[in-house]
């Protein structure tokens, strides 16, 4: 009896006669690539979101039957800067996880906590008499601080920032 030695380049010996499902599949890249990029658009949505309208003081009158409004934005405020650069940082971490170890984009969660914290702090934190004060003169004045959509798109973001990472790690 003689020995047949199959020498191939990269097929298991006897490959002609193994069934195809039990050859072995093709390598996939891993699915956490995709969380990756995930961190990369959501700390690019942070970024955006720290230029959007947060905050404004609306003063309303029945009586012409209209308003004026007067808008900050993010980065007109330090909280605002932090936030920003928060993204920034959360961007840089999903560009490294991209590019190398996906697990990298996990980092990320640590400027999408603080970025939490500082939205949080923003509501928390008055910034003059404006953001302290309702004024209502019956129905012919009425004047009072309020959130805008670019907080509120702010801190969807930071969260989403935290949950992708974190599923960065856990996912398989």
């Amino acid at each position: 009896m003689s020995r047949r030695v199959v020498v191939g380049g990269g097929r298991p010996p006897y490959s002609d006669r193994v069934a195809d499902y039990t050859q072995p599949a093709p390598v996939q890249a891993g699915p956490r690539r995709g969380y990756a990029l995930a961190v990369v658009i959501a700390g690019a949505l942070l970024v955006f979101c720290a230029v959007l309208p947060w905050a404004g003081v609306e003063a309303r009158s029945d009586l012409i039957g209209g308003g004026v409004s007067s808008d900050v934005r993010g980065v007109d405020d330090r909280l605002g800067v932090y936030t920003l650069i928060a993204g920034i940082a959360v961007l840089a971490f999903g560009v490294v996880g991209l590019l190398t170890r996906p697990r990298l984009a996990a980092l990320a969660v640590v400027p999408g906590a603080l970025a939490v914290l500082v939205l949080v702090m923003f509501i928390g934190t008055p910034r003059g008499l404006g953001d302290r004060v309702t004024i209502e003169v019956g129905t012919l004045l009425t004047v009072e601080p309020v959130l805008r959509f670019g907080w509120f798109a702010a801190l969807a973001s930071a969260v989403a920032v935290i949950v992708v990472s974190v599923l960065a790690v856990v996912k398989r």
